[in-house]
């Protein structure tokens, strides 16, 4: 099915290819540019749709105008032909171009210069067409042309294609990630998946701005990677002759500002994590951290859920949110709490706490069929057994509290509660969305809990952190009592619309083909 994909995309066409090749040269040599520094561009596609609404049928606009766009659609002959242009946010205008106005050398060059997909100036009067449709009736000035190439498009647009259900199709699924300039051009989603995050970035931003936050920047290098349980990329630094790690979290160094007196502050950047890749896991994402001095993770998620619900209402007009599948979403009001170890006692239907015996957490996953790591604390068995039976059901917002000490080594212990620690993940349709501590700062019990890290590696847990001096002396200046969340910020666009982890990052990572 892929091979008849990409045959019907006809992203491989090298006659058609070659033909537009041939026509740059030919307007090279005659003296025309192809790929013009400037152009006279006086409005734009949306400015002219919205100024000259009112024109009537046959009603021709006061003043001439120039504007540029995409070739989407060549329609005619003879001596009169109709284009329509794009511009980059999706909107179109229609162009007609006739001999009696532009001349018939001029119309026989734009037949045999222009095709699909190049961009085109173009300036004329707007006008109604006889069958309603707003236009440019292009016309040359004085001294501009009735029309210019903006851009020579050397490859062709894709064609439309009927899937085997019948479906009507651009691109693949696959052809529209691994080129996604073609998938911003064809499909309208595309675009207003760009711009919805453009929005939802700036709400963030705008959220913690005014409630006080510092947004910094910490390394993307680190010498040693911690702040989450991950596997980290490794490269090597050629002028310091060092191995180096691509950061899996920027917590570790955000704490450092908390400890050096930015005691609100926030990061929106890149993480990396050597791991695997589905609909939603990606190797490089978007991470939102934030750490308050004197918050909790009760704060933190009454904060989380102010800046999810505004970002909703900034980028989309609503908390109640529709999905990709045309389904409804409700992020607004209070959202519910739950208890990780009382959500496991329930689905396998008796007590589980932090004192049951790894025998018996065994003998329920292997009851459930869930896999277990030889590694894997114990904790992480009860992780394992919740996620399989109940996080993957969490449909509405749910706050999930109060996680084992032993697979949370930066958390700080329960206040009521022995074996547990002050985190929660935070769920939305089935899958984690953020999550937050009330942080541990006490640096000897840090360093415990780094060391317990350290036999957890030795016993083959690749995700186990290391222990990282320089944090630790950074914790014995004095932290203070503080809050922290993190979310991915791809993960928070797939809980408003709806769509994979690959369709809201602008250019996902894919791997090459060949």
């Amino acid at each position: 099915m892929e091979s008849q994909t990409a045959a019907n995309e006809n992203l491989q066409a090298p006659e058609q290819i070659r033909v537009r090749q041939e026509k740059r040269q030919r307007l090279l040599d005659a003296g025309r540019e192809p790929y013009p520094v400037e152009l006279p561009i006086t409005s734009t596609i949306k400015q002219v749709r919205q100024q000259y609404e009112y024109l009537q049928i046959d009603e021709k606009g006061p003043e001439a105008v120039g504007l540029v766009g995409r070739v989407m659609f060549i329609r005619g002959s003879g001596k009169l032909v109709f284009t329509v242009i794009q511009d980059g946010e999706g909107n179109r205008l229609q162009v007609m171009l006739s001999a009696k106005d532009i001349g018939a050398d001029s119309l026989k060059d734009f037949k045999a210069d222009v095709d699909l997909g190049d961009h085109l100036f173009v300036r004329g009067y707007p006008m109604r067409s006889k069958r309603g449709e707003l236009s440019i009736f292009a016309t040359a000035g004085e001294t501009t042309p009735a029309w210019q190439l903006a851009g020579k498009a050397l490859r062709p647009l894709p064609k439309t294609f009927t899937t085997e259900t019948g479906e009507e199709m651009t691109l693949s699924e696959e052809s529209r990630i691994r080129r996604r300039h073609l998938d911003m051009i064809m499909r309208p989603a595309a675009r207003d998946m760009v711009r919805l995050r453009a929005k939802v970035v700036r709400s963030l931003r705008e959220y913690f701005d005014d409630a006080g936050f510092i947004e910094i920047e910490t390394p993307m290098l680190q010498n040693i990677h911690g702040g989450a349980a991950a596997r980290p990329f490794q490269t090597h630094m050629n002028a310091y002759d060092t191995e180096l790690y691509l950061r899996i979290a920027p917590e570790l160094f955000l704490k450092r500002a908390v400890v050096g007196g930015i005691e609100k502050v926030f990061e929106i950047n890149r993480n990396f994590r050597n791991e695997g890749a589905d609909s939603s896991h990606s190797p490089e994402f978007t991470m939102l951290e934030a750490y308050e001095a004197y918050g909790t993770y009760d704060s933190m998620a009454q904060r989380t859920r102010e800046f999810i619900q505004k970002a909703a209402r900034d980028a989309l007009g609503t908390e109640v949110v529709t999905l990709a599948d045309g389904s409804s979403y409700d992020l607004s009001g209070e959202w519910t709490s739950i208890s990780l170890y009382e959500a496991v006692s329930q689905a396998v239907g008796e007590d589980v706490d932090p004192s049951t015996s790894r025998e018996r957490l065994l003998q329920l996953a292997a009851k459930h069929d869930i896999e277990v790591p030889d590694h894997a604390l114990d904790g992480k068995i009860v992780e394992l057994i919740f996620e399989e039976l109940v996080g993957d059901h969490l449909w509405e917002p749910t706050f999930v509290r109060d996680f084992p000490v032993d697979t949370s080594p930066l958390v700080r212990a329960h206040r009521t509660l022995p074996g547990r620690v002050e985190k929660w993940d935070l769920y939305v349709r089935g899958f984690e969305l953020a999550t937050a501590y009330s942080e541990l700062v006490d640096p000897v019990i840090q360093r415990e809990r780094f060391q317990s890290q350290a036999l957890a590696a030795a016993k083959g847990d690749p995700e186990a952190m290391v222990l990282d001096e320089d944090f630790l002396e950074a914790m014995e200046q004095g932290m203070p009592p503080t809050g922290g969340m993190g979310m991915g910020l791809d993960r928070l666009l797939m809980a408003l619309t709806g769509q994979g982890i690959r369709e809201t990052i602008t250019f996902p990572l894919v791997k090459r083909l060949g």
